[in-house]
């Protein structure tokens, strides 16, 4: 995505649900992380049984985000953080269908909530990432990316009430208070103890405290998740599937190389094998295997025709390019590159630590490219280096910079009041940068108004295993992914050497 940035340094209303009605909100260039969330955030995983929809038709007092927290002060605490979720979040997603999906899931889990009087507001955030979080006040959110991880409607309460947990147990107001005792700690060594050795060590085991408690509250999360699930009829093995998923998920992000993850699920979750073990004893409180429904048909249904990915304003990575069909522009990079488009800008990780940055800025078209490259934002500027040029038709200036060990070739472009910027980095006995960056460059263009609206999204499509079928031949019919078959059997959570049969129901990425 594109923001306007300064210096660059290289290397409406929620779903609302409680026991006595519930309601579905309409929605209305995703911002970057830099906006900052709250310290209220607290981070984060089942549900069924005696669900009736006839409880949750229109009421003649409805709940609403102003009468439900009116008085409230964690509501309100949370509510002034709402705004800024969603701006870092790329807003809400709105989709009927879904929405209703997540509706029956988290309708089925109020019938059963420790607190009947807890309202909660439930927001789908237009992200690819995967994550779902909950604020005091029982604000929860949860990304179209972790919905296209699941698999069933039990994953999905797993989540929902795992976050329900942390809300139940005013885990998000502790970690505020312990917080704020680990800042007036940091302030006493850095103001008052300066340089004492021991003020320093009391300081890091303050700091791991705090990270051992926030396991612990995951943990006791993690417990109340799966009784609240379990109880309300859910399959109570779920947490435990997703939390594997979550792991897969994680080992495809580290060899397709993406890099932001900082706003993923693993980034305030701790994963690991003794957790999904912890898991599955307090789903065996429940039963063996096969306790409870998943509800996937449901599930699946409400997913079905679901933006995968980024969306139109942010730009879309296929293969080895970038292309925005918003602003109208494309680059690529070469092979053995690999593009992750971050909240903060495009980037691409290749061979012998060779890197790619790509953003934007306005700025004024009485501003030449070559006096916008000498302006002060690069480091280590060669000012003899810098040239105007015409790179594909579009107005071009291209300079070099060396700082801190690396070498830098920058390329500026000028399409309408946007200046683009292309950096190419390589430490500094690399031989291959400008190569790279020469081809990169190069490849930039403005695109043509057929390509802009040749251009679709990617979506989730659920389809029926046919005869013949093979995890091959489906997920060859996948577009958009350079791993195919690894992003098939992530999405449909099947195991090494697992496969289909006719019939089943599987999720495939497609533009159609």
């Amino acid at each position: 995505m594109l923001e306007r940035t300064g210096t660059l340094a290289f290397p409406s209303e929620p779903l609302i649900a409680s026991r006595g009605a519930f309601r579905v909100a309409r929605p209305g260039l995703r911002l970057a992380a830099g906006l900052g969330l709250s310290l209220l955030l607290a981070g984060c995983q089942m549900t069924n049984g005696g669900f009736n929809e006839q409880n949750f038709l229109p009421s003649a007092n409805p709940v609403t985000a102003e009468n439900a927290s009116r008085n409230d002060r964690l509501a309100a605490l949370a509510r002034a953080q709402h705004p800024r979720i969603l701006a870092t979040y790329g807003g809400e997603y709105s989709d009927p269908k879904l929405e209703r999906m997540v509706a029956k899931v988290v309708g089925t889990l109020t019938q059963e909530s420790d607190n009947p009087n807890q309202t909660y507001r439930i927001t789908l955030l237009d992200s690819p990432n995967v994550n779902a979080f909950a604020l005091p006040g029982g604000y929860l959110y949860v990304t179209r990316g972790l919905l296209a991880l699941a698999n069933d409607s039990a994953e999905l309460a797993a989540v929902l009430a795992h976050e329900m947990g942390h809300v139940s147990a005013n885990h998000g107001i502790q970690r505020q208070q312990k917080e704020a005792e680990e800042t007036i700690a940091a302030r006493v060594v850095s103001d008052v103890l300066q340089e004492d050795r021991a003020a320093r060590a009391a300081l890091v085991r303050g700091k791991l405290r705090l990270a051992q408690f926030s396991r612990n509250q995951e943990l006791e999360a993690d417990a109340i998740g799966i009784r609240h699930s379990g109880e309300a009829g859910y399959d109570p093995y779920a947490a435990a599937r997703f939390l594997q998923s979550m792991a897969s998920y994680s080992d495809f992000r580290s060899i397709s190389g993406a890099a932001d993850a900082s706003l993923d699920f693993l980034a305030s979750h701790p994963n690991a094998p003794q957790r999904i073990e912890l898991a599955l004893r307090h789903a065996r409180q429940f039963g063996q295997p096969g306790t409870g429904r998943r509800d996937r048909d449901a599930f699946l249904e409400g997913i079905d025709g679901m933006l995968f990915g980024d969306t139109p304003k942010e730009g879309y990575v296929r293969g080895n390019s970038f292309v925005h069909p918003t602003l109208g522009v494309s680059f690529t990079v070469p092979d053995g590159f690999v593009i992750d488009n971050s909240t903060t800008a495009v980037t691409a990780a290749g061979p012998g630590d060779t890197a790619i940055r790509f953003d934007g800025v306005s700025a004024s078209a009485r501003t030449s490219l070559a006096d916008y490259v000498r302006s002060g934002w690069v480091t280590g500027l060669d000012d003899a280096s810098v040239r105007e040029t015409n790179i594909n038709g579009v107005p071009a200036a291209v300079a070099s910079a060396s700082a801190d060990g690396w070498r830098f070739e920058i390329a500026v472009f000028r399409s309408g009041d946007q200046i683009y910027r292309l950096l190419s980095a390589a430490p500094l006995a690399s031989e291959a940068l400008g190569d790279v960056a020469s081809k990169v460059a190069g490849s930039f263009r403005v695109l043509s108004d057929a390509e802009k609206a040749h251009l679709k999204p990617l979506r989730i499509r659920v389809v029926t295993v046919r005869p013949g079928d093979t995890i091959g031949a489906l997920s060859a019919r996948m577009v958009g992914a350079e791993r195919k078959l690894d992003l098939f059997r992530l999405l449909n959570a099947l195991p090494p050497g697992g496969t289909v049969s006719t019939g089943d129901r599987v999720k495939i990425i497609t533009d159609q």
